[in-house]
């Protein structure tokens, strides 16, 4: 099993999440944990860890438009935790960029899941999530997620900008 791991590969941070920047490196920590959560289908944990804000924007790993706002409801937290189950996680940080207020990740995030009731496999997306600081908390404004980690050709490319399965 692959722990979440709150920095790169290198067992470093990047040079701009300094060890004195404890906003940036507590994001980190909080992104390797609700992702393990989140892929293990443990939507309980995930919630109590995650601050979704109002004017949220997600691009999910299956593409289609932008969704705006997150149903937290029972039944939404619900759906999801069947969806995802026993998941393996890794967080690879690539890189951050913080300014007043907002922190940016950037990362990969390495798992192995069984999701949509398929079976367990390489479910790695390459990540990028933005935080805004509000009065006392950190909330989530902003995830982008895809599963082109590995090299594609441009053919195949080609064929997701039509919208084409295969």
């Amino acid at each position: 099993m692959m722990a979440a791991a709150a920095i790169p590969a290198s067992g470093q941070l990047p040079d701009n999440a300094a060890a004195g920047d404890d906003a940036t490196a507590g994001l980190i920590k909080l992104a390797g944990e609700k992702n393990a959560a989140f892929m293990r289908g443990d939507m309980g944990r995930w919630s109590q860890l995650v601050r979704i804000a109002p004017d949220f924007t997600l691009m999910q790993p299956f593409g289609g438009p932008a969704s705006f706002g997150f149903d937290s409801s029972p039944k939404r937290l619900a759906d999801l935790a069947q969806y995802f189950r026993n998941g393996e996680t890794g967080l690879e940080v690539l890189q951050t960029y913080a300014s007043n207020g907002l922190v940016a990740l950037v990362m990969i995030e390495r798992q192995r899941a069984e999701v949509g009731g398929l079976h367990a496999q390489d479910w790695s997306l390459r990540v990028t999530e933005i935080y805004r600081k509000d009065s006392t908390d950190w909330q989530l404004v902003h995830r982008h997620a895809d599963p082109l980690v590995r090299r594609i050709s441009l053919q195949q490319a080609a064929i997701l900008a039509r919208g084409w399965a295969e």
